[in-house]
């Protein structure tokens, strides 16, 4: 990258809740160049892999997956928490650490043998990444790659999804 990308991600403390540092991607998205530049740097990771679809998590994966998929030529599939999607779904319930959520994604999203790329803002603890793995291969799909701007190291994330190419731009 021709710029760093961490004086882009603004440190918001106690948010959502006291005791969180949440990581805010949103000067990223706001400065042309910094836009630009992750994009690219996003598409670095990802070169010379076959995709046929990127499948990108809801919210904030949204924002360069659809990115990504334009750039690579490839379809944007949306995985959403429940209720959201018009059409029929599969779903994947994944344990939070009390409790328990669940995502969807339409159930002809992915083809038969369809190549894909998973990207999301940010690896934590790598369960909303696992259950997205999870809905991708039930539906027929290969994993490619698990792309991520952010990965949080402390949190174990890559554990749980130790037989992919997981990249991220940035690891805390």
């Amino acid at each position: 990258m021709s710029f760093d990308i961490t004086s882009y991600i603004r440190d918001i403390h106690d948010f959502p809740k006291d005791g969180i540092l949440f990581k805010d991607i949103t000067p990223v998205l706001s400065n042309p160049k910094a836009l630009t530049g992750t994009v690219e740097a996003l598409l670095k990771m990802a070169e010379g892999l076959k995709v046929d679809k990127v499948v990108a998590m809801e919210s904030r994966g949204f924002m360069f997956g659809t990115l990504l998929a334009a750039r690579l030529g490839a379809g944007f599939v949306p995985v959403r928490k429940p209720g959201k999607l018009p059409f029929s779904t599969l779903k994947e319930e994944y344990a939070l650490e009390y409790g328990t959520d669940a995502l969807e994604m339409h159930t002809d999203a992915i083809q038969e043998g369809d190549h894909v790329l998973i990207h999301d803002d940010v690896l934590a603890t790598g369960g909303t990444a696992e259950a997205t793995v999870k809905l991708v291969e039930r539906a027929g799909g290969k994993v490619v790659q698990l792309s991520f701007l952010m990965d949080l190291l402390f949190l174990n994330g890559r554990d749980r999804l130790q037989e992919y190419e997981v990249k991220s731009l940035v690891s805390y």
